[in-house]
């Protein structure tokens, strides 16, 4: 008997009460990536991670690349898959699902994932929590350059679903 393993949901974070925007800005000499490190709650194969896009304004395709992170150093692995989705003017307030080639995660182990678009002028949803509720699960993460720093916010989360495949 074959055994089917299906995608669950292990993490999500559904609120989304403002917009962080990815792309090259018209008024803006750098272009915008965005990201989202999480503690992973349980051990499995990922196979896609989900997004919400709240606006786009210019279309485009998008990359987003996974990544270990490590949360003490804050520091971005290097990737450990990718996946790249044209993104449409009607994709407007959807959940964007990146299909990954299958790679394993570890229960309790940091990852990030960010996104980025040349083309494109997209928004992501982004949750902002309350003055005394951080994030636990992560931060998220913005910066003007793949090899930036950037900037990492535990009050503020992208709107995102990671699902694995036990």
């Amino acid at each position: 008997m074959e055994t089917i393993h299906r995608a669950r949901p292990v993490l999500s974070q559904t609120q989304n009460n403002t917009t962080l925007w990815i792309g090259h800005l018209h008024n803006d000499s750098a272009d915008r990536l965005a990201g989202q490190t999480f503690s992973c709650p349980s051990e499995g194969m990922l196979n896609n991670i989900q997004v919400y896009s709240s606006a786009v304004t210019q279309p485009g395709d998008m990359l987003l690349t996974l990544h270990e992170f490590d949360a003490a150093s804050k520091t971005w692995g290097p990737a450990i898959s990718q996946s790249v989705l044209a993104i449409e003017r009607n994709d407007t307030a959807k959940w964007l699902r990146f299909e990954l080639a299958p790679v394993a995660l570890q229960k309790n182990n940091s990852y990030g994932f960010r996104l980025q678009t040349e083309q494109g002028i997209i928004g992501i949803g982004e949750a902002v929590s309350h003055a005394h509720h951080p994030f636990h699960f992560g931060c998220a993460w913005n910066g003007a350059g793949v090899n930036e720093k950037g900037r990492y916010f535990n009050y503020f989360s992208l709107a995102f679903k990671v699902e694995l495949c036990a």
